[in-house]
């Protein structure tokens, strides 16, 4: 039997893939054996990527969600001569190698974004769609005309976040979203039946999208199907591929064996046979490096092209050049505080809403959103549209009551780049977004996060809506960064930070209720180190953040007239100040007197600070349902409480 050359190259991506994670003894060898035949359809005559400029702004972008199956990725990167080497491949799983055991977003050698918690790629991909779309709208086709594919599998499909993507991609009628979805009836407890039984193509028939049904082993019929898909131009697509897990592999074909665990050799040596494959493990045949080498020539022609366009658009109209350049370069910002009386009382996120304004005169880079809280967010770019299927050019994004795609798909946005999203919800349901957080910040992704009712302090909406864990939650993710700022010039600076940031996620926290203007501002420099000194004072030390800054000063006046000299430090960002140099610190902290903390929510990240006596004062429990007032006599959190509270350490 003449075997195909594509053929061939699928068979050398399942052969890779089985002895990588032989060798590392570790890894899913299934999944690249069943999707080996969609990938090399997909790679050869579809997607339009450079192995020798892996980062060029305008080429496809290729997500593997299901990224357990990380194999295909690697060989499909080796294969099409991107930065991967064989060294790699047989390093699979290994330290110090480029290939670990999920896909860590690494663009340079053709890496998109980290996968491997399902769901979490799909909802990127939808994200770079979205930024796709802005750009082309914003900065026309000649610029910016790529499409974004992904594999998914239906581990990914059971996951909710991927489900809000997908209702909001179908709603956004994201045209140039590809998605290939894995379907082989398989996942580690075994068949899907166990616990999935949903028509998946209906189900994403009602979120507005085309589908497609196909043996996923036919190739023709797969790329018949991605030509039909890249005809329309009103809705994203999914592709239902019918594949075998395993494909190949004697006994574990079809079944969950072959989905977490090394085949073993008995069962590779009978896959082999089966492919007509007699070459020594780690061996390509020539023929097939030719075979991908061939077909990212459409991808470096391309890219060859699209220079030429932005050379002309450079030599023809050199203001549009230069708004094309400012969203991929763009300048740090300076932001000035909002004007506020002093002695008044300002909530910080009504602060935030006029200095928003400001960042997008400075900035056409950042999009604002806001998952269905816009009002109470105050997020909205006023000066802007919303972004929508009519509208692409809009500076606003309406993602629903979608707090977990909202996550995902902010990280995908950021990894595209060309925008800075941002986007806001209430500090309790930070819970929803947590896991696109982590990765944010596990990816370095300058993802911005607008949280605001920050404490027990919105009142009588009660515990479900009063963070208290929350702050401390947060600041234990390694490379966020937590900024709750306590006035104008905090607030500034916080955003300041946030958008100059380019190596990982920040989070301004943000309040509801209003809070005192102080009658002299702090200097930004001062702020910008996360911690300073608001008020001197040598008999004791009282750290505070966001609202407890000013319940701070008020104790530090009672207990100054009875003789007790108060040093009042505001902290608005516990990562930013742990990062200076020990003797600033030391002198902004360091006291011979009792040192306390002051903020509200659970203590325990603060027991690090307080020493000599002092205490953490904050909430080591739920809140409750109950006007403000009512809730700070309660908790002690009005100034009489906190003065008593160190008077009694100071004896």
């Amino acid at each position: 039997m003449t075997i195909t050359i594509e053929q061939r190259a699928a068979d050398t991506i399942r052969v890779l893939s089985m002895d990588a994670v032989e060798k590392a003894n570790s890894g899913h060898p299934g999944m690249p054996m069943g999707m080996a035949d969609i990938a090399v359809v997909l790679w050869s005559q579809f997607l339009t990527v450079d192995p020798t400029d892996p980062t060029w702004v305008d080429r496809d972008r290729f997500v593997l969600s299901n990224g357990h199956g990380s194999m295909l990725l690697y060989s499909l990167l080796h294969l099409s001569g991107f930065p991967i080497s064989m060294d790699d491949i047989e390093s699979f799983r290994q330290w110090g190698s480029d290939t670990p055991g999920h896909p860590e977003y690494d663009p340079q050698v053709g890496i998109e974004t980290t996968t491997g918690p399902l769901g979490q790629g799909f909802g990127n991909a939808v994200g770079m769609a979205m930024a796709e779309e802005h750009l082309r709208a914003v900065h026309g086709p000649e610029l910016s005309n790529h499409r974004t594919y992904v594999f998914c599998g239906d581990g990914d499909l059971m996951e909710g976040v991927t489900s809000e993507a997908a209702s909001l991609a179908g709603h956004l009628g994201l045209s140039r979203l590809v998605v290939f979805y894995d379907d082989n009836s398989i996942t580690i407890d075994g068949s899907t039946d166990l616990a999935f039984s949903e028509d998946v193509p209906k189900r994403f028939e009602a979120y507005g999208w085309q589908t497609l049904t196909v043996d996923g082993h036919d190739r023709e019929a797969i790329a018949a199907a991605v030509r039909e898909a890249l005809l329309d131009e009103s809705r994203p697509t999914l592709i239902s591929c019918k594949t075998h897990i395993g494909y190949g592999a004697p006994t574990k074909h079809d079944t969950a064996a072959a989905h977490g665990a090394p085949l073993g050799s008995d069962e590779i040596a009978g896959a082999k046979e089966a492919f007509g494959w007699d070459l020594p493990d780690f061996t390509i045949p020539d023929e097939v490096y030719e075979f991908f080498v061939d077909a990212m020539g459409r991808g470096i022609e391309a890219r060859a092209a699209w220079e030429g366009r932005y050379r002309a658009i450079a030599e023809s109209d050199s203001e549009r050049r230069g708004r094309w350049d400012a969203v991929w370069s763009p300048r740090s910002v300076h932001l000035d505080a909002p004007n506020a009386e002093a002695g008044s009382s300002v909530a910080t996120r009504t602060l935030s809403q006029n200095i928003i304004q400001q960042l997008a005169e400075q900035r056409p880079d950042v999009i604002s959103g806001s998952a269905d809280l816009a009002p109470s967010n105050n997020t909205m770019i006023e000066a802007s549209t919303d972004f929508s299927s009519q509208d692409r050019t809009g500076r606003n994004i309406r993602y629903g009551v979608r707090e977990h795609a909202m996550g995902a798909v902010m990280n995908g946005m950021t990894l595209h780049g060309g925008v800075r999203p941002f986007g806001g919800t209430f500090l309790v349901f930070s819970d929803y977004m947590r896991p696109s957080v982590r990765l944010a910040a596990l990816m370095g992704a300058p993802a911005v996060y607008v949280w605001t009712h920050d404490s027990i302090f919105l009142g009588e909406d009660g515990p479900t809506h009063q963070p208290v864990e929350h702050l401390a939650s947060l600041r234990v993710i390694p490379n966020l960064h937590v900024i709750r700022p306590a006035d104008p010039t905090e607030t500034a600076v916080a955003w300041e930070h946030a958008i100059n940031r380019l190596d990982g996620p920040s989070a301004l926290i943000l309040t509801r209720q209003g809070l005192p203007v102080p009658q002299t501002a702090p200097l930004k420099e001062a702020v910008a180190t996360g911690g300073y000194i608001r008020r001197e004072g040598d008999d004791v030390v009282l750290i505070a953040t966001g609202s407890e800054v000013s319940l701070a000063e008020q104790a530090a006046e009672l207990l100054g007239a009875d003789g007790v000299s108060v040093r009042v430090v505001s902290m608005p960002c516990v990562e930013c100040f742990s990062s200076q140099p020990a003797e600033y610190q030391s002198a902004v902290i360091a006291s011979d007197g009792p040192v306390f903390t002051l903020e509200a929510g659970t203590t325990e990240i603060w027991r690090g600070f307080t020493t000599n006596g002092g205490d953490a004062i904050g909430i080591d429990r739920f809140g409750a349902s109950a006007p403000a007032k009512a809730l700070a006599e309660r908790f002690g959190f009005t100034a009489q409480d906190v003065a008593q509270r160190v008077a009694a350490a100071l004896g």
